[in-house]
């Protein structure tokens, strides 16, 4: 069985780096799949869970905003963030969820600070239903 190579890349580090069965990602125009020989890609990617199929095992990551290129049997992800599950903590994107909510009420806010907000707030649920495996 063939398989794609897999990278993640944030601007801190490279988050993930390995020969994956599959991989499905968040994309601005819906979920989308991606099997070795896939057609080459471009896309946005949007606030979500991307899962990854490994050997029958399925790692889920809570990503935020970026881009998505797949090119013969490689997937580059390159995101403002990507979380594994098991290092999601529950409580402080709870917190940070409810400080940018609390924060978008403000109606002084300038474009930029409302932008900034909303992508704390998108990456927070992003994170939770990554976390609660659920709708929020």
């Amino acid at each position: 069985m063939s398989t794609l190579r897999l990278e993640i890349v944030t601007p801190e580090a490279k988050t993930y780096s390995d020969d994956v069965d599959s991989v499905v990602i968040p994309g601005v125009e819906g979920e989308f799949g991606v099997l070795p020989q896939h057609v080459p890609l471009l896309t946005q990617l949007k606030p979500g869970e991307l899962r990854v199929i490994k050997g029958g095992e399925e790692i889920r990551l809570a990503v935020g905003e970026g881009f998505v290129e797949v090119a013969d049997d490689m997937v580059a992800v390159l995101t403002d963030m990507a979380i594994r599950e098991s290092d999601i903590d529950e409580s402080a994107a709870e917190e940070a969820m409810r400080r940018a909510e609390e924060a978008m009420k403000d109606n002084t806010l300038s474009e930029e600070q409302s932008a900034a907000f909303q992508a704390t707030l998108q990456k927070s649920v992003a994170q939770l239903r990554v976390k609660r495996r659920r709708s929020l």
